[in-house]
């Protein structure tokens, strides 16, 4: 690409970037992060209040495999010299998990264990990716979490006095080097972890921790909305972060009397409404979707969350169009054997959407209770083929336009030129239409209509506007093997023998030539699977009409 292209692209990344965020990011290329400031005073102590609701488990993937070897997101490292908490090895997702320290809750650690780790970080890392505000914020609440569950840690006085000063080190820190350059998750988990910190010790200084609700009170308007879906509509990190909602509220119950009124009823709203948004999200399996930079094991299940909330007297609020998040762009229907997620939104939000894929009109789809058309999910953030992969338009469920990207999708976090989509119609349980004109090819314009009914599933495309080659994809859950099979009068079906029981017959688009290839699938971070995708490609499609069909077994 010529100097001036890449200055273009990089103008039409930036278009959306406001003012605030522009100065942070400009602050933080010329000085980068602030060191924490020297721990001055007396060290903080814990609040007094009441025990909290229990806290949920560590995730999946962060487990010890034996006293000395760490699994993170699927990589095993050997810790037998001693914690290196600058490991930067595995890449630096791992090195971000690795001083979050969610690992530290891990079922089978020993609460001696737990201690040794958490005063080996305290004594051992002064600097590097630990200090970052992102791993430092949810550190604080991974601590915070061992601290306020009886016999889960066991610290002399000294030891919890060293612990707590490196916790009000690491927050003071945190305040001076919020995420402003970057924003959404990033920034949202900053001030729960300040507000967090704020409630979870007394004192001066945790007087002005606390000081940040209302910030944090503005983000949670900004960032989750009427709907209650999060921003960045990644059905994970909208999980992750309601986790994150849960703590604090569950904190700030047990004391009340350091917290602000508006702050607990907004965090109550918040979670009401991102648990019904959660539920648009969720298979019938019981995990979410793929979309967005979504990998299964890293939050909890949409249940664990629930049955979270309720334990602190929550109760998801109704969407208003029952299975319609129509701001995020996502739907779901469900009838008969078929649940179908579907996605018609643009990348998000436009100044951060750096975990946006491809994916306008895409689906997933769940036939008998198995997974059977998915999205292909995320392997890692680091730049290269497989990041490519993940987030390109022939990856999902939809179709690929004159082989352009839907957005300019470039590195691995960023998004230039964008879709744009549009909500046609909607009927709860049954029909779902929508458009979409890539950034590159605007004159064409995608139209998609799912219907539910009777017990099949039929999907309607049109292309309309200026003619183009047309690449459509159908990506299939891995070990559902398709077979083909044409007729005399030119069509072609797929015969998908399900893994449970039954059979799926797929009556595929005419004039299409159609093919099985091979692609993967990244359902969890670091794991990459083999599977089927039924590949379509037309010269001048104009219209096509795909039909699912569920038989069980024995019809």
């Amino acid at each position: 690409m010529r100097a001036k292209e890449k200055m273009i692209r990089i103008a039409r990344t930036l278009r959306p970037i406001g003012a605030r965020q522009l100065w942070a990011q400009g602050v933080y290329a010329l000085r980068g992060l602030r060191p924490p400031p020297p721990l001055l005073g007396p060290v903080p102590e814990l609040s007094p209040g009441g025990e909290p609701a229990a806290f949920l488990p560590a995730p999946r993937h962060a487990r010890w495999v034996s006293p000395d070897a760490l699994e993170l997101i699927q990589r095993r490292v050997d810790f037998s010299a001693g914690v290196d908490w600058g490991h930067s090895a595995e890449g630096p997702l791992w090195l971000y998990h690795l001083n979050q320290c969610d690992h530290l809750r891990d079922e089978e650690l020993s609460p001696e264990r737990r201690r040794d780790l958490m005063l080996d970080w305290v004594r051992t890392c002064s600097a590097g990716a630990g200090w970052d505000p992102h791993p430092t914020c949810l550190r604080v609440l991974s601590w915070g979490k061992l601290l306020l569950t009886p016999g889960a840690v066991e610290l002399t006085p000294g030891e919890a006095g060293e612990i707590r000063g490196s916790m009000a080190q690491q927050l003071d820190g945190l305040e001076r080097n919020l995420e402003f350059r970057l924003q959404a998750n990033h920034l949202l988990a900053n001030l729960i972890g300040l507000v967090f910190g704020g409630l979870l010790f007394e004192g001066p200084r945790a007087d002005a921790w606390l000081q940040r609700e209302e910030d944090l009170r503005a983000e949670l308007a900004r960032q989750f909305g009427r709907e209650g879906a999060h921003e960045e509509r990644s059905p994970m990190y909208h999980a992750l972060l309601l986790e994150n909602l849960l703590d604090l509220l569950n904190l700030l119950r047990v004391r009340e009397e350091r917290a602000p009124r508006p702050l607990a009823e907004e965090l109550a709203a918040t979670a009401e409404r991102a648990l019904a948004a959660l539920s648009v999200w969720r298979h019938p399996d019981g995990e979410i979707a793929l979309f967005g930079d979504s990998a299964l094991g890293i939050a909890p299940p949409p249940d664990a969350l629930l049955e979270y909330g309720r334990a602190l007297g929550l109760q998801p609020l109704a969407p208003e169009t029952p299975g319609l998040l129509a701001s995020a762009g996502f739907a779901r229907l469900e009838e008969g054997p078929f649940a179908l997620l579907a996605s018609f939104g643009v990348p998000s939000p436009a100044h951060q959407p750096g975990h946006a894929h491809c994916d306008a009109l895409s689906f997933e789809l769940t036939c008998a209770g198995e997974r059977v058309v998915c999205d292909t999910g995320v392997h890692s953030y680091e730049p290269g083929p497989r990041r490519d992969v993940a987030r390109a338009t022939r990856s999902h469920a939809t179709l690929e336009i004159a082989g352009a990207e839907q957005s300019e999708i470039w590195a691995a976090h960023r998004v230039g030129g964008r879709v744009r989509t549009a909500l046609v119609a909607f009927e709860p349980r049954a029909s779902l239409e929508a458009t979409c004109a890539s950034w590159s090819t605007p004159d064409t314009l995608h139209r998609r209509r799912f219907s539910l009914a009777g017990g099949v599933l039929e999907i309607r495309d049109w292309v309309e506007g200026v003619p183009r080659a047309v690449r459509l994809a159908l990506p299939l859950a891995p070990g559902l093997e398709p077979r083909l099979v044409h007729d005399q009068e030119g069509g072609t079906e797929a015969h998908v023998r399900l893994a449970g029981s039954g059979r799926l017959r797929v009556i595929l688009p005419v004039e299409v030539n159609w093919r099985i290839e091979r692609i993967p699938y990244y359902p969890e971070f670091g794991i990459e699977a083999d599977r089927a995708c039924l590949v379509g490609e037309a010269e001048a499609f104009e219209s096509g009409c795909w039909r699912f069909e569920f038989s069980p077994e024995g019809e």
